[in-house]
């Protein structure tokens, strides 16, 4: 290993040691213990595998501090005048990724990175290559994923808020001896939702489908407080289903005097034969509050029936109805005990 590295005084080198120790620059590190192990006079493969870098990086750290002693050790990109990635720079970034293509004058309604360098370069001046646009979508937390579709609420802005205050006043201030559920019904099929999952490379794993979709229906309620969930099933989405899980609400909670039901605009929730059964003795105990139009994410069990596609549904393998409803029942027994 001779004239890989000049020679250093035993002071000289204890000095870089402790400059090592307290290093809390892992690259600058790495670089101190390559030429502190070549100054051990170890062979350049070993210090390659013991600092987990290749060979040629060895010999250029050990070229650069042949020239300029620890000094050269020292990242040179400080030398490169001032950072394109600043935190002016990735802020806007992540408002331009947050925005349409579209409200930038593109045709596209997709953002591409090459898209983004030149939006960028547009806004800011600076012009960044297509590997440092990702560095900074990294930095950003930015990811490809699905959008969500969504349909807007045609209720006024104040409209909408002074129906969901409402509702939250009425859970926040529940009367003794009453109680409130969050309902929606969910569709389970027996052709499985294609979802997202882990898989190695070169490998694009298949889910096999029945070919000939069957359906079943599930009407759940979600206790708004201690989040005890109570569900009824059937072939059909109808009012018939709605007013089953009515009845199994009044008949596992005898007690209570009124039972609030949170629920969307569905128009199985307002015809005739729900608005007779509400005239009824049992019926009376029921109150319903509709949600605003379009507000899925204002109905708390929502959550409960994407984590049951998560668990149970989404790229299933049962072949039969009668076995993905037997893995569907398992599924929502299990989380009702935890």
């Amino acid at each position: 290993m001779d004239g890989i590295v000049p020679r250093m005084a035993p002071h000289a080198k204890d000095r870089l040691r402790r400059r090592c120790r307290s290093c809390n620059d892992a690259k600058l590190k790495t670089r101190m213990l390559v030429v502190l192990n070549l100054l051990a006079e170890r062979q350049v493969a070993e210090v390659a595998r013991v600092c987990q870098v290749s060979r040629s990086t060895v010999y250029n750290i050990a070229q650069r501090f042949q020239e300029a002693g620890e000094a050269g050790l020292i990242d040179r990109r400080e030398e490169n005048g001032q950072r394109k990635l600043d935190e002016g720079y990735l802020g806007l970034l992540y408002e331009v990724v947050a925005s349409s293509p579209l409200e930038h004058g593109w045709k596209r309604p997709t953002w591409t990175r090459e898209m983004l360098i030149d939006t960028m370069r547009r806004e800011t001046g600076v012009k960044i290559h297509p590997a440092t646009m990702s560095r900074a979508l990294k930095k950003i937390g930015a990811r490809r994923g699905r959008p969500k579709p969504t349909v807007k609420c045609p209720w006024a802005a104040t409209a909408k808020l002074r129906r969901l205050r409402a509702i939250k006043r009425l859970i926040k201030s529940l009367p003794r001896g009453e109680l409130a559920f969050w309902e929606d019904e969910v569709d389970v099929h027996l052709n499985p939702k294609i979802g997202l999952d882990w898989m190695v490379r070169g490998q694009q794993k298949d889910v096999l489908t029945p070919g000939k979709n069957e359906k079943r229906y599930l009407a759940g309620a979600k206790n708004v407080h201690t989040g005890e969930l109570i569900w009824v099933e059937g072939e059909r989405k109808t009012s018939w289903l709605f007013l089953l899980l009515l009845d199994r609400l009044v008949k596992q909670h005898p007690k209570a005097r009124v039972i609030h039901v949170i629920l969307d605009n569905y128009s199985i929730h307002h015809t005739r034969q729900v608005q007779a059964a509400l005239r009824t003795e049992k019926g009376r105990r029921i109150k319903l509050h509709f949600l605003p139009p379009y507000c899925p994410d204002d109905n708390k069990i929502e959550r409960t029936w994407q984590d049951l596609h998560a668990n149970v549904t989404r790229n299933h393998r049962c072949s039969t109805m009668q076995e993905l409803m037997c893995q569907v029942r398992g599924w929502l027994r299990r989380r009702k005990a935890a």
